[in-house]
């Protein structure tokens, strides 16, 4: 479903990939993983066309989007939640959901995500700046689904959160595999990753270094301590 080859990305004279190779195929939960700085949010933030200078490949579904303007990609059904969620201070929870265009049929209705995050029903008229930190990134992740994107692209999903929160969180990436999202997530937290993903791509200075199976995890702890520090 998306395939990355090659990627170099660049902010002013600052070369932050180098040579990025990833793929994650359609209905997977894939992660990236790596200590602060290995280049993982500017990975996400390549993929979208929001970094100033790329080269390489990014194909997604066969379409390539280096060279594509940015506001066609989310057009094409990737949906992005970034790391600092991006609730707008000054809308209600109903005007932050319903804001971001529907793109492609499909999308899932209020009802549905209300089903999904239980804890914003009932919240549609409060500020988004009055929700927690948990509910923000609900509503953060809500905003996405009603849009119809297929693939979804969530940075540090549970930084921050109170472990009741990110056991949600993981329980609605779980269903949201089960409806047939593909999703790329961001993690520090790699006790959370390993029981949602497939596979995990482990990313240092700029590179993809490796990349375990989820089953193959207990065999490939020492690596992970040296990757990771865990």
């Amino acid at each position: 479903m998306l395939e990355v080859s090659d990627l170099h990305a660049f902010y002013g004279e600052s070369h932050v990939l180098h040579g990025v190779n990833l793929e994650v195929r359609q209905g997977e939960v894939v992660t990236l993983l790596g200590r602060n700085g290995a280049g993982k949010t500017t990975t996400m933030r390549s993929i979208m066309g929001i970094v100033g200078k790329r080269t390489g490949a990014i194909r997604f579904q066969g379409q390539e989007l280096i060279g594509m303007a940015p506001h066609r990609v989310p057009r094409l059904g990737i949906g992005y939640v970034p790391e600092e969620r991006g609730i707008f201070a000054s809308l209600n929870v109903d005007e932050n959901l319903t804001l971001p265009p529907v793109v492609k049929d499909g999308g899932m209705t209020v009802q549905q995500i209300h089903e999904l995050f239980p804890n914003l029903q009932g919240r549609g008229s409060t500020q988004g700046t009055r929700l927690s930190g948990g509910e923000q990134q609900m509503l953060a992740i809500a905003r996405i689904l009603r849009t119809g994107a297929t693939m979804i692209l969530l940075d540090e999903p549970t930084e921050g959160l109170a472990p009741v929160i990110i056991e949600q969180i993981g329980v609605a990436v779980r269903k949201l595999k089960q409806r047939g999202f593909t999703i790329l997530l961001v993690e520090q937290n790699f006790r959370f990753a390993a029981t949602i993903a497939d596979r995990h791509y482990m990313m240092e200075e700029g590179h993809v270094v490796d990349m375990i199976p989820n089953n193959q995890l207990a065999a490939n702890m020492e690596k992970l301590h040296t990757y990771l520090g865990v």
